[in-house]
């Protein structure tokens, strides 16, 4: 009885949607046609694997994923270290809390927010550009620098948020193995990948898949910031998602692509289990 709330929410707002959109990627059903849902077995399937505008977009995803996911964790694993036994530090606090202030700003209101910055008149970034003696340069319509504008965006994001996973993971290391490893005057990274690690290697992972998951699924800041241009430079696979949906009213097609999204997404997720408890079942075994 304690759990039927939760079962129930669960039920209505996710079990139902996701089988009906399981059974909508089977049918052919265009909002604009005037027709109702016809059933076209995997038809849908077989035109959007057979369509090379989407493997150009899945492969910018995943460039995009990884150079995300790799940048946010080794700069927050590098500020978690550096605020990692800093409580005496001064203005430790106000730092912590100007470093998070990105993690809580919705992604339209960072879209916003940098659009103005790297805006070629009258952006702050082109201003100082312009007093260094150079010439302005168009960040988000510049097809050679957009996809690396909007990425440094997402970085600065979303890289509090792998500081907080560090910090978390750095608070659950014994101190007293710590107090051993000074004593035998090991190296810092010595005491990093035997102790640290070893302990807080859960949370990092963890850390890394939940990014991992919501950068492949990255489509507000797209929208907000370049809306897939200039051409498809910043066009990612949740951009086209959306187009097909919003925009084309394709509803069997852009559910059935939904539906292969969430089994990359699901297929994510078992491969960083995997890797993460990989070691201990190679231990384990005789």
């Amino acid at each position: 009885m304690l759990l039927l709330p939760v079962l129930t929410f669960f039920i209505v707002w996710n079990l139902i949607p996701t089988l009906w959109l399981l059974g909508l990627g089977f049918y052919r059903f265009s909002l604009t046609s005037g027709r109702p849902p016809r059933f076209a077995g995997l038809y849908n399937y077989r035109t959007i694997l057979n369509d090379a505008g989407i493997w150009f977009d899945l492969s910018r995803t995943f460039i995009f994923v990884f150079c995300a996911v790799v940048l946010e964790t080794l700069l927050g694993i590098a500020l978690g270290l550096l605020f990692w036994n800093s409580h005496r530090l001064p203005g430790r606090r106000v730092a912590l809390t100007m470093l998070f202030a990105p993690m809580v700003l919705t992604p339209v209101a960072a879209g916003t927010f940098w659009r103005l910055i790297y805006d070629p008149t009258f952006g702050v970034l082109n201003y100082g550009i312009r007093s260094l003696g150079f010439a302005s340069v168009d960040f988000l319509g510049n097809s050679n620098v957009a996809f690396g504008a909007v990425l440094a965006v997402d970085v600065w994001m979303w890289t509090p948020f792998m500081v907080l996973m560090t910090l978390a993971a750095l608070a659950s290391v014994p101190k007293a193995e710590l107090e051993a490893a000074e004593i035998d005057r090991l190296a810092w990274h010595q005491k990093l990948r035997l102790i640290v690690l070893h302990h807080g290697k859960f949370i990092l992972m963890l850390g890394i898949l939940l990014r991992t998951i919501d950068a492949f699924k990255t489509m507000d800041l797209i929208y907000d910031m370049t809306y897939g241009g200039p051409g498809s430079t910043t066009q990612l696979v949740a951009m086209t998602l959306y187009r097909r949906a919003f925009e084309a009213f394709n509803m069997g097609s852009s559910s059935a692509l939904a539906v292969i999204l969430l089994f990359i997404s699901i297929a994510f997720t078992a491969t960083f289990i995997f890797v993460l408890h990989w070691r201990e079942r190679r231990e384990a075994a005789p």
